[in-house]
């Protein structure tokens, strides 16, 4: 499928999703004039001005500009002026739908559009970090993983963080409008609140009620019970993205204007799993925007997360809820002091104004949370340029510049067991032998063959030949030709889960530092992130000192491949958690086996290969069936658009039209050359046609698409 044909299909989906969710707009749009939708438009004007195409060529293009018009119609992007909402479409086939909706909620949209600013920072490498919105007449709310570029936990409560000049300073901007020179300034005093992974993506701040002449606008009321709506906008901060597989069309939404005020409107599609899905048109700067229901002019949900043309994620407004008031509750187990502070609460129509008493306030983590791990992108805290991709952060992804790294003494590795194959059945002792364990359920360690298995890097150990690094709960094999490893294995017992610091990469001391990468092809943009193949958290469980010991192993470059800043998608990050609450619940244990694939078209940068697709596979025993199961997937960073070659891996960011595929494990053993043993015959896609799977994969949408059982 060419890069046109792949443009048309997302479009066509896209459109198709939204007109059999809302029944007014499809009827308006089959209203539509043949001639409205017949002229070419931004998103392919660069393919029209290449010169005589084929006719097949040239009807593609004309069907992706009818289906671009369609969706700037449908999901618009529209200016904010002055805190008012413009009604100006892009296309001449205005929505007369979206502008009635949008006009009918003006009232509401009054309030929430003054009430959402940009979080803006001084003392810090960014210049502003994504959306914030009032909740009460001094507290904003946005996602904990903006928050934490500025803010984090010191022990005993919430600080900012240090800066290039003391501790960060914060603001929010109640304007940054398009045009508009003016600013709205408040000062964040202080961090309330950030949520703990893994639960909600959120995080409260303290603001001033004054600046200067200004006072705070009213906030944003939160609905009790959100559910779908046909009916709503996303009010933030859009920033240009590099992770859009479709840059011409991100370009076009937007034109080429990024970091002000907007609003899009769009709709609810679900509430489920602790998660809102909504398909408002974002970018990375909308992390913390409200998602506003137009009817009631509440919020339904605090967005954090979004697939370009797929779906949007959104924290539900009732979550919200519950974690405002257990911050708030003034007698709460865990508490942190601080001078007395007045909060003023709205209710409706009547504004009550309570002393949080005992000098506290309380800082407790509420009991609703998301069974997911995620990591988001943050706005572009700089004007338009292209040059300059989005920084990502997140628990598998580490952008750093070059570093020495650390290095242990290889005796420190002696108790190091490494990955167990009777792990899924033993107990929670880590002194069981695997060779009196084996039984049905046993999954041992893969075998690299053919001819990759002469690639694979043999080293000595106390006297031994080995090829296997054994760590704390995870084990890897390395490719001596490539760098890297082949496949990192781990055990996860999701029960005895521990929180733990990041450490600082390091050598394997084992191995000779030439067969590692440390720095080559590592660093800034368009440089690669140092990518976890077994991600930090998952073998940092059991005892304190021995969760500690499995993060820091975690952090060694052996465990690490290059990939793109942006290259982690929700659903990817998200697998092993969704694994866990399907194994057996009394136990919470599944192995995990991830690597990429090594194929001659992977290009050479910086003076490495670097590897376009990733493969995953999960075995645990399955709660339902109680017997063993196990699921590969495989997700790619390969760009899709090939401008420049120096933008490759830079702004023209991890494509994502394939997403995160849900594969036979016997198509990832055949590719890789790695025998995954009993694996194969368990996975529940054992008996599909593998033809089927090469013209239809099986896209992982969202997480309940994922299938555990024949």
């Amino acid at each position: 499928m060419t890069d046109l044909e792949m443009r048309l299909q997302r479009l066509r989906a896209l459109n198709a999703a939204i007109g059999s969710q809302d029944g007014e707009l499809a009827e308006e749009r089959a209203d539509l004039a043949p001639k409205t939708l017949a002229s070419p438009k931004l998103a392919v004007q660069r393919d029209l001005n290449a010169g005589p195409e084929p006719k097949e060529h040239r009807a593609l293009l004309a069907e992706i500009s009818k289906e671009s018009i369609i969706l700037r119609r449908e999901r618009p992007i529209l200016a904010i002026r002055e805190n008012k909402a413009e009604l100006v479409f892009k296309d001449q086939a205005d929505s007369e739908i979206w502008k009635q909706r949008l006009t009918d909620a003006a009232p509401a949209l009054d309030i929430a559009i003054r009430a959402a600013g940009r979080i803006e920072l001084s003392g810090a490498e960014f210049d502003w970090v994504g959306t914030g919105w009032l909740v009460r007449n001094d507290i904003i709310v946005t996602n904990r993983h903006v928050a934490e570029e500025f803010s984090e936990h010191n022990g005993s409560g919430f600080v900012f963080k240090q800066g290039t000049d003391g501790r960060m300073k914060a603001g929010v901007d109640f304007l940054e409008e398009i045009d508009n020179p003016d600013e709205l300034v408040f000062r964040l005093l202080k961090p309330l609140y950030i949520e703990e992974e893994p639960g909600p993506d959120v995080a409260f701040f303290q603001v001033e009620l004054v600046s200067g002449d200004a006072k705070l606008a009213d906030p944003i009321p939160l609905a009790a019970n959100p559910g779908t709506s046909h009916g709503v906008a996303v009010i933030g901060y859009p920033a240009f993205d590099s992770r859009i597989p479709d840059v011409d069309l991100m370009e076009d939404l937007y034109g080429r204007v990024y970091n002000k005020k907007r609003l899009a409107p769009g709709a609810i599609t679900a509430v489920k799993d602790g998660k809102l899905l909504h398909n408002c048109t974002t970018l990375g700067g909308n992390s913390g925007s409200c998602v506003l229901d137009l009817s009631s002019g509440e919020a339904f949900g605090l967005h954090f997360s979004g697939r370009f043309m797929a779906t949007n994620y959104g924290v539900p407004a009732d979550t919200i809820r519950s974690l405002l008031a257990k911050v708030l509750k003034p007698h709460a187990a865990n508490r942190t002091t601080r001078r007395d502070t007045r909060v003023e609460v709205s209710h409706g129509s009547q504004n009550t104004s309570s002393t949080v008493q005992d000098h506290t306030i309380a800082l407790a983590t509420a009991s609703v949370t998301i069974p997911v791990t995620v990591s988001i992108s943050v706005g572009q805290p700089v004007a338009y340029q292209p040059s300059q991709p989005i920084p990502r952060r997140g628990p598998d992804i580490t952008q750093t510049a070059d570093l020495d790294g650390e290095e242990a003494a290889v005796a420190d590795y002696r108790d190091r067991k490494g990955y167990r194959a009777a792990f899924l059945h033993a107990d929670d002792s880590d002194d069981m032998d695997d060779d009196h364990e084996a039984n049905e359920a046993s999954v041992a360690l893969p075998v690299v063959t053919g001819e990759a298995a002469k690639d694979v890097l043999s080293f000595q150990y106390e006297g031994k030949a080995e090829t296997t690094l054994r760590y704390q709960h995870f084990s890897v094999v390395m490719s001596e030709s490539r760098r890297m490893c082949f496949f990192s294995a781990v055990n996860i017992n999701g029960s005895l889960a521990k929180k733990t610091k990041r450490p600082s990469w390091r050598w394997d001391p084992r191995i000779p530092r030439a067969q590692q990468i440390m720095n080559e092809c590592y660093g800034d943009p368009p440089r690669f992130s140092r990518g976890h193949m077994t991600r930090r958290e998952d073998p940092a469980w059991g005892e304190p000192d021995i969760a500690t010991r499995g993060n820091a192993d975690s952090m060694h470059v052996t465990n690490a491949t290059p990939q793109m800043q942006s290259f982690n998608s929700p659903v990817w990050l998200e697998l092993e958690d969704y694994a866990l609450g399907h194994a057996r619940q009394d136990r919470m244990r599944i192995s995990v086996f991830t690597g990429p694939y090594f194929t001659d078209k992977d290009p050479e940068l910086y003076g490495v290969r670097i590897p376009l697709r990733f493969w995953k596979i999960i075995a645990f025993i399955h709660d339902d069936t109680g017997k063993l199961c196990a699921t590969g997937y495989e997700m790619g960073q390969e760009p899709d658009l090939l401008p420049e070659e120096e933008f490759v891996f830079g702004p023209f960011a991890s494509s994502h039209v394939d997403g995160v595929i849900q594969t036979r494990i016997a198509t990832i053993q055949a590719r890789t050359q790695i025998d995954f043993g009993q694996l194969v015959a368990v996975d529940p896609l054992a008996g599909d046609d593998e033809a089927r799977f090469d013209r239809s994969p099986r896209r992982i949408a969202d997480l309940t698409d994922i299938r555990f059982v024949r």
